[in-house]
């Protein structure tokens, strides 16, 4: 069976990791398989929506190096520095630049580069039984895939800090109450749930929440009048949509609108 499942099913591609045995600890080639997947997203506009879960009982144990390519040599000052831009920050970056809504289903433990995953993604959906660990500080190590940017920006510098500095196991319903999680669900409904949100988002207007979640992702970033502009941007390239016409006129004409995500 391969590392990475995959499936498009009405719109919605369907990004599965697939090592169980290793509570999904992502190796090297399922990170490049990941990005692949997601640009093809943005790329492709028969896909609407993107679900990122796994199999077994972890989501994501953190990274598995085991599988990298080996250097050669002694190590050297900026190795470490280009691996992780190459690396973590570029699988994080892959989820936050997809122009797809992207869904995170987590059934399990979300560690490391797993929790970052998740909370990279636009939407979190969490069984009962999953977990998240900034599990870093365990290891002796600086929290990266984007750990720093990610955690403040959800649940503000604080409550990142004693999460980052403890590196506890936060329950599933604890880490949506602080607002890392959209919503928890029973580990048995947990990919229904996913699917009907998937798929809710595959029938909408697919440009203008791709703009959306650009804004969005951006407004942390920039002043008020840089904000402004780009949003003033962004709503007049999507008036030149099919869908943002239909969605003006099925208003007129007080009928359903009808997607086609383009």
């Amino acid at each position: 069976m391969p590392d990475v499942l995959h499936a498009v099913e009405n719109g919605v591609s369907w990004i599965t990791l697939n090592r169980p045995e290793a509570m999904n600890a992502v190796t090297w080639d399922q990170r490049e398989r990941i990005i692949d997947l997601l640009a093809s997203a943005s790329a492709d506009p028969e896909i609407r929506a993107v679900v990122v879960t796994a199999t077994g009982r972890g989501f994501c144990a953190g990274a598995d190096l085991r599988g990298s390519p080996s250097s050669s040599g002694d190590r050297v000052v900026g190795d470490v520095a280009r691996m992780i831009r190459l690396g973590a920050q570029r699988f994080i970056g892959a989820v936050l630049d997809c122009e797809k809504p992207v869904i995170a289903a987590v059934n399990g433990t979300a560690a490391g580069i797993g929790a970052h995953l998740a909370f990279a993604c636009d939407l979190v959906l969490a069984a009962d039984s999953a977990r998240f660990i900034e599990v870093f500080v365990r290891r002796g190590l600086v929290p990266d895939g984007g750990g720093a940017y990610l955690l403040p920006r959800l649940i503000g510098p604080q409550r990142a800090k004693e999460l980052m500095f403890f590196g506890d196991a936060v329950p599933a319903a604890e880490a949506e109450r602080m607002g890392l999680v959209n919503r928890v669900v029973p580990a048995e409904t947990l990919e229904k749930t996913a699917r009907e949100w998937a798929e809710r988002l595959a029938q909408g207007p697919t440009r203008a929440i791709a703009l959306t979640k650009q804004l969005v992702n951006a407004s942390l970033d920039v002043d008020r009048t840089t904000a402004f502009a780009t949003e003033a941007t962004a709503q007049e390239l999507n008036m030149g949509t099919r869908d943002a016409q239909e969605g003006v006129a099925s208003f007129v004409e007080r009928r359903g609108a009808e997607y086609e995500g383009r």
